[in-house]
């Protein structure tokens, strides 16, 4: 009985590993090939047994910055850039440093983000932008280290949408603020917008939601100016909104 259990705990204890014999170049073909077929979680375990097996070579090299697409790809972001920053830090002068840059904003990038205008229960300025802006971060390290990379372009347009979206979100903050009353804090937020992110399409609107807000706190002055603003930045839009919201009673008013 005690030999059955000894050969049953060594059976469990010793997990066969097909790619025992197989070359470094095997197991990294082999590793594109699950990546080619989206088989992510093999593909991100042969390129983990390659980095070991191949610690310091250029192919030891490559297996990680395929296991960080893979984990992109496999819907695990964070642990993208984790293995990225990791494969940054140790490997500074790598001809693949702008990629493993690029690749980085790029597992940050979500090209969903501007959907935010669709308000619930959750107030709003508790979304976090944190990974839009570590994108906008790695695209901008990116083109100002590797201008002619052939990831710079793609970076640039990357870089222009984050921005929009960052700023559209403050806008919706600010909207938000708006129509529950809160004036103060959407003045606060629509005011961020504008300094933050200039000559965006989202300007527009933050100029309206901060004129409004003067003018629903009865500070006529600011209105006014914030009104000639908005006819000399937007001629022809200006006047098109002035009943864009329809605010309720503030929350301090009590008459």
């Amino acid at each position: 009985m005690s030999v059955l259990v000894g050969l049953l705990l060594g059976c469990s204890s010793n997990t066969f590993d097909e790619t025992l014999d197989w070359s470094a170049e095997k197991i990294y073909a082999e590793g594109v090939e699950n990546l080619n077929n989206k088989i992510y979680d093999k593909a991100i375990g042969l390129f983990e047994k390659l980095e070991g097996r191949a610690a310091g070579s250029v192919l030891s090299q490559q297996a990680q910055l395929e296991k960080a697409y893979a984990q992109y790809k496999s819907g695990d972001p964070a642990l993208a850039v984790a293995t990225l920053e990791r494969f940054i830090k140790i490997n500074p002068v790598s001809p693949a440093l702008d990629y493993a840059i690029y690749l980085k904003g790029v597992a940050n990038f979500n090209d969903d983000l501007g959907f935010l205008s669709s308000i619930t229960q959750q107030d709003l300025s508790e979304r976090d932008q944190k990974a839009a802006k570590e994108s906008f971060d790695a695209f901008k390290d990116l083109v100002q280290r590797f201008p002619n990379s052939k990831y710079a372009e793609d970076a640039k347009l990357r870089m222009r949408y984050t921005v929009n979206v960052l700023a559209q979100s403050e806008v919706n903050v600010a909207r938000y603020y708006f129509k529950k009353g809160a004036f103060i804090a959407a003045i606060n937020r629509a005011q961020q917008a504008i300094d933050e992110y200039r000559g965006v399409p989202a300007t527009h609107e933050a100029l309206i939601i901060l004129r409004d807000s003067y003018a629903q706190l009865g500070l006529t002055q600011l209105k006014e100016d914030t009104q000639r603003i908005l006819a000399q930045s937007f001629p022809d839009q200006w006047d098109k909104d002035l009943e864009q919201f329809k605010a309720p009673r503030a929350w301090w008013r009590l008459w």
